[in-house]
């Protein structure tokens, strides 16, 4: 695989797909301004493995929570997404189909309309009462410990070239201390972290046996219609994560409630015969709406809006924008 990731025609394509809504930025045309000398350049250190990862520049966004963004260089960000045309069609067929965040076809609404099949089933069409079990990991990409991710990465992974490399990018960066943390600015990062996960889905799939198990990134939910058993498992989820993973859950995002009673997952609360924006996500849309109303951004938040009960907010943005 390592000859593969740092071939000149895979660098070169992981160009192409990097240049998207880039080709603006003055980091990126420096690059391919001498983008042949800088691609051999690159290529020749890989080969030699002599290539060393640059820093990051930080800066904090707010969707909808803070957040702390690194970004690499645009060298060390052509060469996540090298690595990523690789490493992600292998990957990728190893996650359990219930496992949304960062995948092709999948995403948030995929998830969504999972949650109400899901619900539906376990409750026998609304007739049995149905507990949801909710969790959210703690500070989920800063806690990812870099030795644990190369042991899982290295159990699929064989070749010793790739591992180097994947090595150099994971231990590029440092969060709450040495060989912690991820980088939520790297490419790369979005798949190992589900990489990383992927040993919690099988455990909660095969080991717990749970049939209707949900997960985005760090956010996920585990349906019975049997409240104690779901009790029981939230001692045994915590433990394997503490002990397998290094990680926690966050105490104040831990819930088990029915589902008649709503359910917040992925922006949206869920009710059997129908689901609402949570008020957070309704504020954010109309404050973005009222400060950048683009058409590219209306569309998309009607579309959004689709897959709820919204009448209500769509008028509102039809009077706010005058359509």
């Amino acid at each position: 695989m390592f000859n593969d990731i740092i071939s000149t025609n895979n660098l070169l394509e992981a160009w192409k797909e990097f240049l998207k809504g880039k080709r603006n930025k003055k980091d990126v045309q420096d690059f391919q301004y001498q983008l042949s000398d800088n691609i051999v350049a690159l290529h020749k250190e890989l080969k030699d493995k002599t290539y060393k990862h640059g820093g990051y520049y930080a800066f904090n966004i707010s969707d909808p929570k803070p957040r702390n963004i690194h970004k690499a260089s645009v060298r060390d960000r052509l060469l996540h997404h090298a690595i990523y045309r690789q490493f992600y069609k292998f990957f990728d067929k190893t996650f359990i189909h219930d496992s949304y965040s960062c995948r092709r076809l999948r995403g948030t609404h995929k998830a969504v309309e999972r949650f109400k099949n899901f619900a539906l089933k376990a409750s026998r069409n609304n007739t049995k009462t149905l507990w949801i079990l909710k969790c959210d990991v703690k500070k989920f990409f800063a806690s990812i410990d870099h030795k644990i991710m190369l042991e899982i990465v290295g159990q699929r992974i064989t070749d010793q070239g790739a591992l180097w490399l994947v090595g150099r990018v994971i231990e590029s960066f440092h969060s709450t201390g040495v060989g912690k943390g991820l980088p939520l600015g790297n490419l790369t990062s979005q798949l190992l972290v589900n990489v990383y996960m992927a040993k919690f889905d099988q455990y909660v799939k095969h080991s717990l046996r749970a049939k209707y198990y949900i997960r985005y990134a760090d956010d996920f939910i585990i349906m019975s219609r049997d409240k104690a058993w779901l009790e029981g498992i939230l001692i045994l989820v915590e433990l394997f994560l503490q002990k397998e993973l290094a990680l926690k859950l966050h105490p104040d995002k831990i819930s088990i409630r029915t589902f008649a009673s709503g359910v917040d997952f992925l922006g949206w609360v869920h009710f059997p015969d129908h689901r609402i924006l949570r008020n957070v996500t309704k504020k954010r849309m109309f404050s973005k709406i009222k400060k950048f109303p683009s058409s590219d951004r209306l569309t998309s938040y009607r579309g959004l809006i689709t897959y709820g009960n919204t009448q209500k907010i769509r008028r509102q943005i039809d009077e706010l924008t005058n359509y």
